[in-house]
């Protein structure tokens, strides 16, 4: 009787082995190999979210849409953004459809103010509960009067009466959630200390803090952050990190007098010649320190702006790795363009900064308003105003690009917006200095992105009219794959490989048992 053929079988199987471990590979080499070569497509035209668009008699002049996504449900998506006319005012648009449609939510004032609310800021905590931050204003000169909270647990369906959160004179107050616990919110603002008509009368209004561990029913004494040798900040924006670090971004007008105590007096004109600091303070104790880093010493400025409402710079941060991203603009080359700078040791250096437009500098055109977003994968989107097409330098666009490889790279340019409109229309145009807004909003997923700014087309100077416009980007690999597509594929792919390696070595053992030892011979057939 001839011996049990075990060797051939097992040859067969080590075939199936190897195979596996080629599946594989070639899996994981197509779910990485094209990482940097993707297209980019609109999903539909851009389209209105605040319902007066289309209206031509409602001249509401909607910008600075802040954009958050809740953590719970991705398709709940809300916008908060100030009005400058016809009077100062606020709107919320919630959306249950991932911003496919939109529903404005009106948003509760006190009931012993009838002044209106201003300046709001939106964001979802851990659990998805929404909070809007918004300021009242009051007097002959519009200052702020008070800052509040409100909070929805159901998505915006319903508002919770607001919650008186700060004194007067609080500028520029932005909301932050932290990303791991539920009912933890961060406040930051620039405390005034005395105000006239456009300006600051006085140097020395800090950049201060304040957090709540229970939804905004309470709240820590204010820190101050900037630090006190640095006499005119502004614009001051926070981010949390995902192990519990905090971030506040802000400029330092060093000794621009020009915009910080109103000497253009609310007139159009040339940009201050006194250069600028782009500062990053970091906290490692949930606000109550702070340490400072300077991103860039020598920021040429581009343009005027009233104090009370300056230009934000832009803060996004990688949570795969902590990487930390800033955007802002830059006169250096003559005109705006948009610069990145990074850090990978959290914030204290900084690399040499980046121009992200790929239109020739000095070209006359401006690119600016920078807003990023970091998508879970670590695709890196940046948003902003871009006047390439115009050679007068007066009709914007709005440009996305984005980048695969942290900010090293990136895309052409993708026109979001499906016509040009007038940078010339809304509040303060008739003193030659028209306000678009001093933000962007931005989210961005493994495969789309949401972008929202301040559209003009239905405006005039004379009428001043803003709407919000949004957009909607997917993005997908040169070889037709989605992101969730090649991240499916990258698990297959790796399990694969596992399922391989387990495979062979289970054949090595039984081969090496099956296999004759040195110097030994069978017996003969019987």
């Amino acid at each position: 009787m001839p011996p049990r053929a075990r060797l051939p079988s097992l040859s067969l199987a080590w075939v199936a082995s190897v195979a596996l471990l080629f599946a594989g590979a070639g899996a994981l080499l197509l779910s990485t190999g094209f990482e940097a070569s993707r297209s980019v497509s609109l999903l539909g035209p851009d389209l209105p979210v605040n319902e007066s668009a289309t209206d031509a008699t409602d001249l509401t002049a909607h910008n600075s849409p802040t954009v958050a996504r809740s953590p719970t449900d991705p398709s709940i998506v809300a916008i908060a953004n100030r009005i400058d006319l016809p009077r100062f005012s606020c709107a919320l648009h919630v959306s249950d459809d991932g911003g496919a449609s939109w529903r404005e939510l009106r948003i509760p004032t006190p009931s012993a103010k009838r002044a209106p609310c201003y300046a709001p800021d939106v964001v979802f905590d851990a659990a998805g509960t929404l909070y809007v931050s918004f300021v009242t204003l009051e007097g002959p000169g519009n200052v702020p009067a008070a800052a509040w909270i409100t909070s929805s647990k159901d998505g915006g369906a319903t508002l919770t009466r607001p919650i008186k959160t700060l004194g007067p004179l609080f500028f520029q107050v932005r909301l932050a959630a932290d990303p791991a616990v539920p009912g933890r919110l961060y406040l930051s603002w620039l405390a005034g200390r005395a105000v006239e008509l456009f300006r600051f009368p006085e140097t020395g209004n800090p950049v201060r803090f304040a957090s709540s561990g229970d939804g905004g029913r309470s709240w820590s004494d204010p820190v101050q952050v900037s630090s006190a040798s640095r006499k005119r900040v502004v614009a001051p924006s926070l981010v949390a990190g995902s192990e519990g670090e905090l971030y506040a971004l802000f400029l330092d007008l060093g000794q621009d007098r020009l915009d910080y105590h109103g000497l253009h007096e609310g007139q159009g004109g040339p940009p201050s010649r006194d250069p600028w600091q782009l500062v990053l303070a970091r906290s490692d104790d949930r606000g109550e320190t702070w340490t400072e880093s300077v991103i860039e010493d020598r920021l040429v400025p581009t343009e005027r702006f009233i104090v009370f409402i300056p230009p934000f710079p832009s803060l996004a941060i990688d949570r795969r790795d902590g990487r930390l991203f800033v955007a802002f603009q830059d006169g250096g080359s003559g005109d705006a363009d948009v610069l990145l700078w990074s850090s990978v040791d959290g914030g204290e250096s900084w690399t040499s900064p980046t121009q992200i437009n790929d239109n020739p500098q000095g070209d006359g055109t401006d690119q600016y308003r920078p807003r990023l977003a970091v998508a879970p994968n670590g695709r890196l989107d940046v948003l902003y105003y871009d006047r390439r097409n115009d050679p007068r330098n007066l009709l914007n666009e709005v440009s996305l690009q984005s980048s695969y490889d942290q900010g090293a790279t990136f895309t052409p340019p993708v026109a979001l917006s499906d016509r040009q409109f007038d940078s010339r229309v809304g509040f303060g145009s008739e003193r030659e200095m028209p306000d678009l807004g001093n933000r962007l909003g931005l989210l961005a997923d493994d495969g789309h992105a949401l972008a929202v700014w301040a559209d003009t087309r239905a405006g005039t100077e004379a009428s001043g009219k803003q709407d919000l416009a949004r957009a909607v980007v997917a993005f997908q690999s040169e070889d037709g794959l989605s992101g969730t597509a090649r991240n499916a594929l990258r698990v297959a792919g790796i399990i694969a490989v596992l399922a391989g390696l387990v495979f062979g070595a289970v054949l090595f053992k039984r081969g090496r048992r099956a296999s004759p030892s040195p110097g030994s011979h069978q017996s003969p057939a019987m």
